[in-house]
């Protein structure tokens, strides 16, 4: 029995949709701060801090290998899910105290980064593969609205992602490095909501299509391994080693070969699995040669946290001197509250039943909170007088232009999935055109930077029309990428497999972080396997040769990789 009409959606995805939302909000908020803050308030070097970046990034993507293996064999993904949570919400306490002990206690201060940094990622590795493994579990098997499911995912956890760079930066990034804890702090709150959403509806709505709870404990799984103090240890352990494990990286850089050591070891471990067939094989061995191309693709895209930040920051002219009046900023206002009005008659309609009681007081709840703030925020600028003058966009918020691009143009491609029917082009195609597109943006901001002299600041324009277009190829790549995952995966490792895309994530973003130290600063040459970058003109079009003959290649072998994907 399905709970859901052929057209429409299952309410869990919008659950699942709320969950990553607030998490995303948390991640995005603080990376958009991480390199900020470390340049300028750790007064770290450049170079270095980009490598810790990559670095960081690379394990957050690495550990939901542990984290989906253990979430399929014994916790489940509904507990793995809440721990990874409140893990993460500790972290960001942690860079909270970081933020307001590094003047007065410098050394303590540096403890508690690479403390909070452990905990993120510890935490994300339970969160992460295993939020992304329920949303296919809605659906039945090889259903049409997948794609549509997945881009709508996207399209809402990247809400979180817009968000969380634009506030956290209006509070964190103001010129005084002090400010850079209310960014953690406001971000570890976004997290705290995440967890709230999740552990009061995941059981009513997150649900199959014969209407059982997803995400449970495994039948098979022993006692002990979800009782709390196990669990409690468990994180508690898995957090330590992955604030060892960043720390050592900054001195050894080991990352690379445990990395690689993962994707000989775990394709090892599934092939020699006797219960697969050889179609089932072939399926999996498509999912490892399009993970082995999203490398490519995060390694140009995650310049975003790092080297395109310091760009933003130094090269970018980020002067708006925009002077908007109390009377627009009271019309608006009014548009607002319409909307807050429509919502709450849809949400009247839609969750009228008993059965959506607490869900709907929630969104009543919610619906208020943001009424009340506006009322209080226009009553305060009208009874003063005052109208709001930005001068100067924050080098953080250009990390919000990824998410909004994702938000406007996610219903875009999601309609156009659908619209082409027939005549959609495979997921590898559509992975290829994503690379190409991500190529195109890095040719769009080599022009605007070409024949510039260093220290020289260039127009907003640039950076925003490579983060357009680059958002273009990411929705043809990621939310495409991971409905592939779910399709393709046996169901015994479909959480692990997923984890395996997250790794592939991860050895990009440590690429991402090496080749970012090759940022030409100051006008110095830097050099990567022979390829000299003497300016930042040069740096751009090493991502366009990168991005853009993975895309070729890709393209060569899509035939192949779809006649795989429907034996």
């Amino acid at each position: 029995m399905n709970n859901t009409p052929a057209k429409g959606h299952p309410k869990g995805l919008y659950i699942l949709f709320a969950t990553e939302m607030w998490e995303r909000f948390n991640f995005y908020g603080m990376r958009a701060m991480l390199v900020l803050f470390m340049t300028k308030a750790l007064l770290f070097d450049k170079a270095f801090a980009s490598n810790l970046y990559g670095s960081y990034l690379s394990l957050i993507y690495l550990t939901p290998l542990l984290g989906g293996f253990i979430a399929d064999r014994y916790w489940g993904n509904r507990r793995s899910i809440i721990a990874g949570g409140i893990v993460m919400a500790i972290g960001e306490l942690i860079l909270f105290a970081c933020g307001t002990l590094y003047k007065s206690a410098p050394d303590i201060s540096s403890v508690l980064f690479f403390s909070g940094l452990g905990l993120m990622i510890a935490g994300n590795g339970f969160f992460k593969p295993n939020i992304s493994s329920l949303v296919g579990q809605l659906y039945p098997k090889n259903d049409h609205r997948k794609d549509a499911a997945y881009t709508i995912f996207y399209m809402g956890i990247n809400t979180g992602g817009a968000l969380g760079p634009f506030i956290c930066g209006l509070f964190g990034d103001t010129g005084d490095p002090s400010d850079f804890r209310w960014a953690f702090l406001i971000a570890g709150i976004g997290m705290v909501i995440s967890v709230i959403v999740q552990k009061l509806y995941q059981h009513k709505y997150v649900v199959d299509p014969d209407k059982n709870v997803l995400g449970m404990v495994p039948a098979n799984s022993p006692k002990i391994m979800t009782s709390p103090l196990p669990t409690i240890l468990g994180l508690a352990v898995l957090a330590l080693a992955c604030i060892g494990l960043l720390y050592l990286d900054t001195r050894i850089n080991y990352l690379f070969y445990l990395l690689v050591a993962c994707i000989v070891i775990i394709p090892a471990i599934i092939f020699m699995d006797k219960t697969l067939n050889q179609i089932e094989k072939n399926k999996v061995l498509v999912i490892f040669v399009v993970c082995f191309f999203v490398i490519f693709f995060w390694a140009a895209f995650e310049q975003a946290g790092a080297s395109l930040t310091l760009f933003a920051d130094e090269q970018t002219d980020r002067t708006l001197g925009l002077r908007i009046p109390t009377w627009l900023i009271a019309t608006l206002s009014a548009a607002c509250i319409y909307f807050i009005y429509t919502l709450y008659k849809k949400a009247a309609k839609n969750l009228a039943s008993a059965f959506d009681r607490e869900l709907r007081i929630t969104v009543y709840g919610l619906l208020l909170l943001f009424l009340a703030a506006i009322i209080i925020v226009n009553v305060y600028l009208l009874t003063k007088g005052i109208d709001v003058n930005i001068k100067e966009i924050p080098a953080s918020w250009f990390q919000s232009l990824n998410s909004a691009f994702v938000v406007l143009f996610a219903p875009f491609f999601a309609w156009l999935w659908l619209k082409l029917g027939k005549r959609e082009p495979s997921s590898p195609t559509k992975m290829a055109w994503g690379l190409f597109l991500l190529a195109l943006g890095y040719l769009w901001i080599a022009k605007g930077v070409s024949n510039v002299a260093p220290g020289i600041k260039v127009s907003m324009i640039w950076l925003t029309g490579m983060y357009a277009l680059h958002t273009a190829g990411e929705l043809c790549l990621s939310p495409i990428g991971m409905s592939l995952v779910n399709k393709l995966s046996p169901l015994k490792f479909s959480s692990l497999l997923m984890a395996i895309w997250f790794t592939a994530n991860a050895f990009g973003n440590k690429l991402a972080g090496v080749l970012s130290s090759f940022y030409p600063d100051g006008g110095k040459a830097t050099n990567f396997l022979g390829y000299e970058m003497h300016n930042l003109y040069d740096f751009f079009m090493f991502f366009v040769f990168l991005a853009g003959i993975a895309a070729i290649v890709l393209f060569l072998l899509t035939k192949k990789l779809q006649k795989m994907m429907m034996e």
